[in-house]
């Protein structure tokens, strides 16, 4: 079914569209959390608080691209799980892509301050267009979807050492767009 009237049954409140949107979009909706959390409970749970979300939320939105919309729910969720769950045991996957990040967008002020204000997602979008398509997705889904270094090679059909090569000279080339653009590390 296509995404339009997917949308239309939610804001028709019709049942199906729940069904609907796990049908076209559980699995990737899964695979964002499951790479977050690193739980298949966990994941399945984010997957469906993002079907009450999106439940709640159409109407009023009426998102221009649903998967993106989607995705941007449940990944939210699968971080405010993950925090959760940090304080009791760690996802070190999820935790060396964050740490990678860590040295291009720290500094004195949080990130989460600079995603609040738009400023820091702004630049990062900025700083992205001017990317060849294969290092920006490379960039993406590691740092977006938090997909493993080996699922992106075999993804891109390209050797594990040139998507870490690749991803640390991208991580260089934003830590110093960002500092020119004056944001501090």
């Amino acid at each position: 079914m296509e995404d339009s009237k997917i949308i239309e049954l939610y804001w028709q409140r019709s049942e199906q569209a729940i069904s609907e949107t796990a049908g076209k979009y559980g699995r990737l909706l899964r695979s964002i959390a499951m790479n977050i959390l690193n739980n298949f409970s966990d994941a399945e749970e984010c997957e469906n608080d993002t079907y009450a979300a999106a439940w709640n939320a159409i109407p009023p939105t009426r998102p221009n691209v649903f998967s993106a919309f989607l995705g941007k729910i449940t990944r939210n969720i699968a971080l405010n799980r993950w925090e959760y769950n940090r304080a009791a045991r760690r996802n070190r996957e999820f935790d060396l892509v964050l740490e990678e990040l860590e040295e291009c967008v720290s500094g004195r002020e949080s990130v989460e301050s600079l995603f609040e204000a738009g400023q820091l997602a702004e630049l990062i979008n900025e700083f992205l267009k001017g990317l060849k398509r294969e290092t920006r997705v490379i960039f993406v889904r590691r740092y977006w979807y938090s997909d493993p270094v080996k699922e992106i090679a075999s993804r891109l059909r390209i050797s594990e050492s040139k998507v870490k090569v690749v991803l640390f000279r991208t991580r260089e080339q934003l830590k110093n767009f960002l500092e020119e653009r004056g944001v501090c590390l």
